[in-house]
């Protein structure tokens, strides 16, 4: 089975940066589709960015501009780097993937989060 593994999150100021990490292990043959979602408390889990296996990005209004994808297909990894942070993307980031096993069955594999918390 799949395995995700996030890092990078924390307490940050206002202005602040954090780079997300997701690696993920497993019996992967592929992987499609790498993502991070998040969820503050009282609020519904936003879809915050997505990057597919060939490199395209879409990322929530909210933080166009500020937040970055990228995938290390060596590493199964996928960073996201946060600039300029707020207080309102104080959230549990969590990391989701699509892919195919090694017996090509598909998967969507979620990871545990990560906690974001941006206060000063």
């Amino acid at each position: 089975q799949v395995q995700l593994v996030e890092s990078g999150g924390g307490l940050v100021q206002p202005g602040g940066s954090l780079r997300l990490s997701c690696a993920a292990s497993g019996s992967i043959f592929s992987i499609y589709t790498m993502g991070w979602y998040r969820q503050a408390p009282g609020e519904e889990r936003e879809l915050v960015a997505t990057i597919t296996s060939d490199g395209r990005t879409n990322y929530a209004d909210s933080v166009k501009g500020r937040f970055t994808l990228s995938r290390d297909n060596a590493k199964n990894t996928m960073y996201m780097q946060m600039n300029s942070l707020k207080p309102e993307d104080t959230a549990l980031y969590t990391c989701n993937i699509t892919g195919a096993l090694i017996d090509r069955a598909k998967f969507r594999s979620w990871g545990q989060g990560t906690q974001v918390t941006v206060s000063s």
